[in-house]
């Protein structure tokens, strides 16, 4: 306890009332020794910095406690609801290695493996295998049965989170000068949040969640026909191309 006090740059009674707060984690004992480690030691530099920022010890309490149990920043910054809930719908698949091979027969190599490995599509538990998102796990297996190669699919993927990712930048960047208008800096400061603001964004963000999906849905259509009418124009003879 005293070496970790020293390494924390606190005295050893501190110490022991976070223990007592349980603002630290037991330690591990062999016998009649208690061990520290780096964890305990990142939690107590963790604790200073909240600390200087102003926060009361019972609000570490809260939020270390919100960490361990999964909570998010969102809910603990007193926006619940439509700014902690995750936009995403995805129910991850766990999968042994043979039923991979039964999705994608033929084409479970190393290389692709470590394709879907590296664009995080997949995931190794233990034993067992996880892809993050049944519905993509349905269609690159969809796509692979129609005869486009596995490699091809997850080369199409990478492109197609590039440009997921663009498109979620520019709705976060009109929902943060739009909606948020502030609020987070004013969070991040300790400033209490107005019960009515945090109502207006959590409604507002609730609101644009299917608007969004259905912008982006009405945009990749409207761009997938003028992409195959150009590609039909390209194939046919003039007298059968389809009409503009």
């Amino acid at each position: 306890m005293a070496e970790l006090a020293e390494a924390a740059g606190i005295t050893v009674r501190t110490l022991r009332f976070y223990r007592e707060r349980k603002l630290i984690p037991p330690p591990r004992r062999e016998g009649r020794i208690a061990w520290y480690d780096e964890h305990h030691l990142a939690r107590l530099r963790t604790i200073a910095a909240l600390l200087e920022r102003g926060h009361t010890l019972g609000g570490i309490a809260e939020l270390l406690t919100a960490f361990e149990h999964g909570r998010g920043v969102g809910e603990l910054l007193g926006m619940p609801g439509a700014i902690a809930t995750p936009w995403a719908e995805e129910t991850p698949v766990r999968l042994s290695p043979e039923n991979l091979a039964d999705h994608f027969a033929g084409e479970v190599t190393p290389e692709n493996l470590a394709g879907a490995l590296d664009i995080g599509y997949l995931a190794v538990d233990g034993d067992e295998i996880v892809h993050v998102s049944r519905r993509l796990l349905n269609a690159s297996s969809a796509l692979v049965a129609k005869g486009i190669p596995l490699a091809a699919v997850l080369a199409a993927g990478r492109d197609v989170r590039a440009h997921a990712e663009a498109l979620a930048e520019t709705f976060t960047a009109l929902i943060r000068e739009h909606v948020l208008n502030g609020l987070p800096d004013r969070a991040a400061g300790g400033e209490p949040l107005p019960p009515d603001e945090i109502t207006r964004v959590t409604q507002t963000l609730a609101a644009l969640r299917p608007i969004a999906k259905d912008v982006i849905d009405a945009e990749l259509s409207l761009a997938m026909d003028r992409r195959l009418s150009a590609e039909l124009k390209a194939w046919l003879p003039a007298d059968d191309a389809p009409p503009e």
